[in-house]
């Protein structure tokens, strides 16, 4: 394609541009050929989220709202794209009783995940890492990677979760117990990035316990919470999410510039 008449030239943004959101659907196509012309090391982030229930103080969207707030914020010091969202995880674990869930097939999540690295690269995107807000996804994230990391070796697939990226930030995600939903780290995290969308006034009767421990087998939502949560969103506070969520940034930011340098220990592609 040739250039408008009197148009300037196409200028690709610098590596790191800090203060600007890269954000792969609002460039035009040009715009992309010129961001990753002579950058086949550029690691992209594929914000994963999930549509499903979140109590009665949070909102469906909450785990698509952080990993895109994350996603973006490394944007923003690192000058990486983000690639468009996946809002509809793998969510079967909330069973069909409380009301908002949306749910993708995990088999069908997998083949999502692979086209969407696999047509990243055609573009001249070849590394990926996926900021993943949703527990239920780890495992179908995992086999997009063993799908790609053996039939396509060119390019690189890796998974960030935003609670195990850092070792502070594990302790305080878990705080309230392991099996953790909509509480107190997660709602701090909400009430950080997106705080319009919680509904504070419904936060004090919102508690309610891990009842996992000792169990043998895997239960839907409905068996296990009274009210969709797991944890204490009473106890959380915006001042805690503001601090979860710089360690969150500063963690994966350093993914991506250690990525763009990284081969692999013994060699090959």
């Amino acid at each position: 394609m040739t250039a408008v008449a009197g148009e300037p030239p196409h200028r690709a943004p610098d590596r790191e541009e800090p203060g600007r959101v890269v954000r792969w659907e609002q460039l035009a196509s040009p715009d992309i050929a010129g961001l990753l012309a002579g950058r086949p090391t550029e690691v992209g982030l594929l914000p994963v989220g999930a549509t499903e229930q979140h109590g009665p103080h949070l909102p469906t969207g909450t785990d698509t709202v952080i990993a895109v707030a994350v996603a973006e914020e490394v944007s923003r010091r690192t000058g990486a794209p983000v690639l468009p969202p996946v809002a509809v995880g793998c969510s079967f674990g909330h069973g069909d009783v409380l009301p908002g869930t949306l749910s993708a097939d995990p088999g069908r999540f997998v083949d999502l995940v692979r086209d969407t690295v696999e047509w990243s690269a055609r573009s001249g995107l070849r590394r990926v890492l996926a900021v993943n807000a949703h527990f239920g996804n780890d495992a179908a994230l995992s086999m997009a990677g063993d799908y790609l990391r053996l039939g396509r070796p060119d390019l690189r697939f890796g998974v960030t979760n935003w609670w195990a990226c850092h070792p502070e930030v594990a302790v305080e995600a878990a705080a309230d117990g392991p099996d953790f939903h909509a509480n107190r780290a997660e709602t701090a995290l909400m009430l950080a990035v997106a705080p319009h969308l919680v509904r504070a006034d419904r936060l004090g009767d919102a508690d309610d316990p891990d009842r996992t421990a000792g169990l043998v087998f895997r239960y839907t939502a409905p068996s296990l919470s009274r009210n969709g949560v797991t944890g204490r969103p009473s106890e959380a506070t915006a001042g805690l999410g503001r601090a979860l969520f710089g360690r969150v940034v500063a963690a994966v930011t350093d993914q991506v510039r250690r990525g763009r340098e990284e081969v692999a220990p013994l060699g090959g592609r």
